[in-house]
């Protein structure tokens, strides 16, 4: 992999973990915390300057409710699953209401 692709993945993961780190009203130094990280590491992986460690990510994910889908929405490239991505972003947007409906709904068609 060449150095300005790692760059552009670092990028990309960074931005989406400070958009959802802002979202839910954490200072770097507070996620720092939860993560039993430096708040220095946090902010070189929200400006790109970092790769994040497998562990970090799955840890940033849990704690910010964050999917995979999301993560590396911006980095995939292959066309025939962004229509799987684009209906699991409509999909996260329903109450949780409808969400059990749709299952229902899913099930009932994955039997026809």
């Amino acid at each position: 992999m060449s150095v300005e692709a790692k760059s552009n993945i670092d990028s990309s993961i960074g931005k989406v973990l400070k958009s959802y780190r802002k979202k839910h009203h954490l200072t770097q130094d507070k996620m720092a915390e939860k993560l039993d990280i430096s708040e220095k590491y946090i902010s070189r992986l929200e400006n790109g300057n970092s790769g994040v460690k497998l562990e970090t990510l799955v840890n940033y994910m849990n704690i910010l409710g964050i999917t995979p889908n999301v993560v590396f929405n911006e980095l995939i490239t292959n066309d025939t699953i962004k229509p799987q991505i684009d209906l699991s972003f409509k999909i996260s947007e329903l109450s949780e209401q409808k969400l059990n409906f749709l299952n229902l709904f899913v099930d009932y068609l994955k039997d026809l």
